[in-house]
């Protein structure tokens, strides 16, 4: 009943005219960023950052929220109608998406994508709100010995998934941990890694990291991977109705997707490309109708994933709002938000900043109703906007990211850094190491010092503090799991599949 009264009053202030206009312009914003291919939400949130320092909190998050939903809506459209996910999580709405559309069945797809996506997004906001103050009571019992641990399973999980492999994504891991020492140690008052230079006594804003190495160098790497040639748009053909039949096929995997996606997205070790593939498997091993799959489109493997990945979208907040974890590269960025209004997101946030959270909360279920609404009617208008030329788009998003990192503190010395910070990133998509892991570590590293400092402290410089707690010990368990598990897994696999050693002379 507290849980329901929480929301009644997050309601309250999700409904007030400038909060409802944030939120519809966060869908709306999001909607045509996860149309348009190679954008995303995390770029967006990061090229929008500069606003937190002129808009209140609860308007801020409800646009980032709005973004981040809506860019979920929206890549499922170019996965359909242009075989180009838009983000990674509608990579498997394109295997059955894309060749309903060459059927002529590309209504039906748009449709069991927008509906299942407000399905899952309904149940897994729910998931948020009720399982939040349930992971809040675990987190009180917390220590400094508890939390360290907990940032150690955070940093081998998240980096491992976010990366092609673990060791690139502990190497990014440990560039954002560096960067995040930058400026003054507040507790013995030396600079750390300023090389004398004065504007670094205050360390690299985060919104300075995020915004170079998301918006400035990804903006920099799909324009330097921009091919010649147009993609061809499969034209959207038949109803944007779906048929009985197809409601009947559609919402169990709906359900489905959902229940796979939300918990995955929580865990620390989540995201949303996980539960999409998962989702996808199981459709395709349930459906009555396999031979559509790869060759006319089965629906089943449009609306299964598309509702694990939104619903995946929900469950990442989870971690985020009551632990401070980031599980995703929009979370980070998220995350950074936070910082930037000297709000640390953790068991308290609930309880000091009630009317953040459950507003944030309560606009999510009203970004549902937006998106449902805007999906449907307006998919003409996101198709053209596929037709805006790369170069002109591409140079807006430099300018918006240059003026509004000037806007900060108007210093050159933070545009210095924006740029260099947007050249690394740059590099890093070139070969392949994950941008996301950085932000994490510029983020978390200095909070995990600090935590690791305080157990030391406290055990007077003991370090089996951290597994003489049974749940310090657990949670370095799974981290060491995390770590060496998937190569032990990979180094018996390929033992089984090389099969028994074949001795010279053996009959």
């Amino acid at each position: 009943m507290d849980t329901l009264s929480q929301l009644a009053h997050g309601f309250a202030v999700a409904f007030t005219p400038v909060n409802l206009l944030w939120c519809l312009l966060g869908t709306t914003l999001g909607t045509a960023i996860g149309v348009l291919p190679g954008l995303g939400p995390a770029l967006t949130i990061a090229l929008l950052l500069p606003i937190t320092y002129q808009v209140a909190p609860e308007a801020s998050f409800i646009l980032f929220a709005g973004i981040y939903y809506g860019a979920m809506y929206g890549g499922s459209t170019t996965s359909i109608l242009l075989n180009t996910p838009g983000e990674s999580a509608t990579i498997v709405t394109a295997l059955e998406g894309n060749k309903m559309a060459r059927s002529g069945r590309g209504g039906a797809a748009l449709a069991t994508s927008a509906i299942g996506s407000f399905v899952a997004g309904t149940i897994g906001t729910l998931g948020v709100a009720f399982l939040a103050p349930v992971v809040v009571g675990i987190a009180l019992a917390f220590g400094p010995a508890e939390y360290t641990s907990l940032m150690v399973l955070a940093f081998i999980t998240v980096s491992a998934v976010l990366g092609s492999s673990a060791v690139r994504g502990l190497t990014s891991l440990f560039i954002g941990f560096v960067i995040g020492l930058i400026g003054v140690d507040l507790q013995t008052g030396q600079p750390r890694f300023t090389f004398g230079s004065t504007e670094l006594l205050d360390g690299i804003d985060v919104i300075i990291g995020a915004v170079g190495l998301f918006a400035v160098g990804e903006t920099l790497y799909v324009a330097s991977r921009r091919y010649a040639g147009k993609d061809e748009i499969v034209p959207l053909r038949g109803s944007l109705y779906m048929t009985a039949q197809e409601w009947g096929r559609s919402w169990k995997a709906w359900i489905r997707g959902a229940f796979i996606g939300f918990p995955i997205g929580a865990m620390p070790a989540g995201g949303a490309e996980i539960p999409t593939f998962l989702s996808y498997a199981l459709e395709k091993k349930l459906s009555k109708h396999k031979e559509e799959f790869g060759t006319v489109g089965a629906i089943e493997g449009v609306a299964g994933p598309e509702a694990a990945n939104n619903a995946s979208a929900a469950g990442v907040l989870v971690p985020m709002l009551t632990l401070g974890l980031p599980t995703s590269a929009t979370a980070a960025i998220m995350l950074s938000a936070f910082q930037s209004y000297g709000i640390n997101p953790g068991p308290l946030l609930l309880t000091t900043q009630g009317n953040l959270v459950w507003g944030l909360i309560a606009s999510l279920f009203i970004a549902n109703v937006i998106l449902v609404i805007l999906n449907l009617p307006l998919i003409g208008l996101w198709v053209r906007l596929l037709k805006i030329p790369a170069p002109q788009m591409y140079a807006g998003i430099l300018v918006f990211a240059t003026v509004g990192t000037y806007g900060i503190s108007r210093s050159v010395t933070d545009l210095v850094v924006l740029y260099l910070l947007g050249a690394a990133g740059f590099l890093m998509r070139r070969f392949d190491f994950p941008t996301a892991p950085v932000i994490i570590g510029m983020i978390l590293g200095p909070l995990a010092e600090a935590q690791f400092r305080r157990a030391m402290t406290i055990s007077n410089g003991d370090w089996t503090v951290f597994f003489t707690h049974p749940l310090s010990l657990f949670l370095l368990t799974l981290a060491a799991l995390g770590m060496f598990g998937p190569m032990v897994w990979s180094y018996y696999d390929r033992k089984r599949l090389r099969g028994p050693e074949h001795v010279p002379g053996d009959a």
